[in-house]
């Protein structure tokens, strides 16, 4: 019985803490997008490099050429 008068107010402080937690990290926006990074690593990050990549290769090109 002794013991609960330890691990109450302990199992309190651990609770607050984790509302105080969930609170911040909703008015932070942790959540307010939860797709967009799930889609993001699917992407293909090197499309762009590859368009740039031709597009100066083409200009290079074009300057031999002329």
């Amino acid at each position: 019985m002794e013991s609960l008068y330890l691990l109450i107010p302990i199992a309190l402080i651990f609770c607050v803490i984790a509302i105080k937690l969930l609170l911040w990290a909703i008015d932070s926006g942790q959540y307010d997008d939860l797709d967009k990074e799930a889609w993001r690593i699917l992407a293909d990050e090197d499309d762009t490099t590859t368009r740039d990549q031709t597009a100066k290769a083409r200009s290079e090109d074009d300057d031999e050429h002329a």
